[in-house]
């Protein structure tokens, strides 16, 4: 496997004075990302499930260092519209959130809402009640999809369709929101080292498979996600409104 080189594209770009909301940006990718805008100067808050930033491990990819968290469970609407923002103006929101089951499990009805919840209507609860300060900076919205919403994923029912009507939001809130000011767009991620994808990076098998499909040759990172949807905040990207890029090493091209 081709070893990670740093992402270069990122580096240029500078936040300074800017505020940043991560959703899900305790661990994995949404880590990830919030750590290159922390870098860049930017100051970030994120969001998580647990009742403090203490009580995330480094061990499981999170490092909440010089970030601003906050408890929220975005599987519960009411919890997403209780928090008050301690920011009149946010100039970057990323929307990271998600989860997965395994073990054929989200052909349950109970656990195919759950997913659906946390994948798909968080992200459209989250875009509303954060509108007014997006609107007040015109800011940006990046939402972190996944390559499955553009294929079946025949153990994962929930997970793939999440993910694909949260790429077919992305379009329409690019579209509802340009007249706030808003822009939407959105990545879709291929296999990305993070917890959530230890079945397959942690089974050599299952591994060497998926590595024979990426052109690039090897597994991405969360620096490499991050370098894209910094693009995407950024001014760089001024006339880019609606669309979803595909970050995943050439497997869906």
């Amino acid at each position: 496997m081709k070893p990670s080189p740093t992402p270069p594209g990122a580096q240029g770009l500078r936040f300074d004075g800017k505020r940043v909301l991560v959703v899900g940006g305790t661990s994995g990718i949404g880590n990830g990302i919030a750590q290159a805008f922390r870098a860049a100067g930017a100051q970030v808050h994120v969001w998580g499930t647990r009742a403090r930033a203490e009580d995330y491990r480094a061990e499981e990819g999170s490092d909440l260092q010089g970030l601003h968290f906050s408890q929220v469970d975005v599987g519960d609407a009411q919890a997403i519209g209780a928090w008050t923002p301690p920011f009149d103006r946010l100039d970057v929101l990323v929307l990271s959130q998600g989860i997965v089951e395994y073990g054929r499990a989200e052909f349950d009805g109970d656990t195919f809402r759950r997913v659906v919840e946390v994948n798909l209507h968080s992200v459209m609860g989250c875009s509303m009640h954060l509108r007014a300060p997006l609107k007040a900076a015109g800011g940006a919205v990046v939402v972190v999809s996944s390559v499955s919403g553009y294929k079946s994923a025949v153990g994962n029912p929930a997970y793939a369709a999440s993910k694909a009507a949260a790429m077919n939001l992305t379009r329409t809130l690019g579209v509802a929101l340009a007249a706030d000011g808003i822009r939407v767009n959105g990545i879709a991620p291929g296999l990305v080292d993070t917890k959530l994808t230890r079945v397959t990076t942690r089974d050599p098998q299952r591994l060497q498979a998926t590595l024979q499909r990426i052109p690039a040759a090897r597994i991405g990172t969360p620096q490499d996600i991050a370098a894209v949807a910094m693009f995407l905040a950024s001014p760089l990207a001024a006339y880019v409104v609606g669309h979803t890029i595909a970050v995943d090493g050439g497997l869906t091209a």
